[in-house]
């Protein structure tokens, strides 16, 4: 295989360790303020909005809508994945990042300011989910572009752990958020809670945006989009600009530039990866939705179980992925992301039945005990092998574009989707089966998707092409 040749007039940075640092912070920050957005907004949209922003209708068609103007940020989401994540292929990763995470947080921010139903009719659920699209466009490319970042900046040995980092971030902002609704559901009554308490951690937002601001204005450009064959002065070539070089120039070009690969790039055949891909991320994104956001709101709205056993349960299980998630980049990085693919998406779908009888046996205990368990293995170790393995999939030239969009179709078709099917179904059957059952569906789309992909454990982050 041609190596890539990094254009003479390429202008490279050296890289410290600090710098990798600053990478390290700057994509924990937003990631977790990414999902610190998200949970509060899903676990909103469980324990309160139906009442805030929905109150005219039964509590279960309530949890239904409220669940609605959760997935709709999805849809924003795949709008943002593609126009930052071609903007990030062209121009760079960390101007884009700069980005997303401006917008994450001004529209969060705003959500906590919004007036309610009550006091201005059907134009508050409006506000609502157009402040819940803005959330989502910017959100579309800030995870793909911190796991970019973090995989392109990190050593090859340790890139399984280092990358790891995102998903710690996300199990930060996941830990905030279900602290702070803990707290909230905990020390405030109900009408404190619906009248004003309800905004406070949308408020207190707005100081994680501020400092993850200030460190990304400080970073320096991936290595791996400096060295790209087809990038001149900080900027990708085109495949116009490509095809449109001088015949007389062709050959010098060749030896300057990497050509030869770029063109090798651009007529590889599209779509094998990222389908691979795809399935892989359903198992995380699906069980995430399920776990995370729409068990949560079955738990008081249905079994009528006290609201804080669900949200202390995913404080305790975010508290225990902090071991879960870098143990699982380690032996990521010691055994290949293939086997351990294989071996958590089987012990996933194992353990969907068992967890619903917990879940539904009334006793608070083994409740908690089947919310933390389910998280760790389903959701959090997942996402710790996602993090590294979808970067590696992906040629440099299309990756940051490739794994923006498979993590949001993912997202639409398994996290967004999955809480408003499982709100629906649940309700028609009276059942707990379909949880289980969709539970055992995500995990064997990504198992079957790891036997059939290749092991891409080390793989060279500047070559242009894809894995398969």
């Amino acid at each position: 295989m041609t190596e890539s040749i990094a254009p003479p007039n390429t202008k490279k940075e050296s890289r410290s360790t600090r710098d990798l640092a600053k990478v390290a912070v700057s994509g924990w920050l937003g990631t977790a303020m990414e999902f610190m957005d998200f949970q509060l907004y899903s676990l909103a949209a469980a324990i309160v909005f139906n009442k805030i922003f929905f109150p005219d209708v039964s509590p279960v068609i309530g949890l239904i809508a409220a669940m609605a103007t959760y997935g709709v940020g999805y849809v924003a989401r795949l709008v943002g994945a593609v126009y930052f994540g071609r903007m990030g292929d062209r121009i760079g990763r960390k101007k884009v990042l700069f980005i997303t995470i401006a917008l994450m947080g001004a529209s969060t921010t705003l959500i906590g300011v919004l007036p309610t139903y009550a006091m201005i009719g059907i134009w508050a659920p409006i506000l609502l989910v157009a402040l819940r699209l803005i959330q989502g466009f910017g959100a579309g490319a800030e995870i793909a572009g911190a796991t970019v970042m973090l995989a392109e900046y990190a050593p090859t040995r340790r890139r399984g752990l280092i990358s790891s980092l995102v998903s710690l971030g996300t199990n930060s902002g996941t830990l905030a958020a279900s602290a702070l609704w803990a707290i909230l559901v905990a020390v405030l009554s109900e009408e404190q809670l619906l009248s004003w308490g309800w905004r406070l951690p949308f408020l207190a937002s707005f100081l994680l945006m501020i400092f993850a601001v200030w460190i990304r204005r400080s970073l320096k450009e991936s290595p791996v989009f400096e060295q790209r064959a087809d990038v001149v002065d900080g900027v990708a070539l085109s495949k116009d600009e490509i095809a449109g070089q001088d015949a007389k120039h062709r050959a010098a070009a060749a030896a300057a530039t990497g050509t030869s690969t770029i063109e090798a790039a651009l007529h590889q055949k599209k779509g094998k990866s990222f389908l691979i891909a795809l399935g892989l991320r359903f198992g995380q994104a699906g069980n995430s939705g399920l776990i995370q956001t729409f068990l949560i709101g079955y738990l008081a709205t249905v079994l009528l179980m006290d609201k804080t056993i669900g949200t202390t349960a995913i404080m305790y299980g975010s508290i225990l992925g902090f071991a879960t998630i870098p143990l699982i980049g380690i032996l990521g990085d010691r055994f290949g992301r293939r086997p351990l693919y294989l071996v958590l998406s089987t012990l996933t779908a194992l353990f969907a039945i068992p967890m619903m009888m917990m879940v539904t046996s009334g006793n608070p205990t083994l409740v908690m005990v089947a919310v933390i368990v389910g998280l760790n293995l389903g959701v959090l170790s997942l996402f710790s092998m996602e993090s590294v393995t979808m970067a590696e999939f992906f040629g440099a030239r299309t990756r940051f574009t490739q794994l923006a969009l498979a993590k949001e179709i993912g997202g639409i078709l398994a996290t967004a989707i999955g809480p408003i099917l499982a709100a629906t179904l649940t309700a028609v059957t009276g059942h707990w089966w379909p949880l289980a059952a969709m539970l055992i569906g995500y995990s064997l789309i990504t198992l079957v998707s790891a036997a059939v992909g290749p092991e891409v454990r080390g793989r060279d982050m500047v070559r242009l092409e894809d894995a398969v």
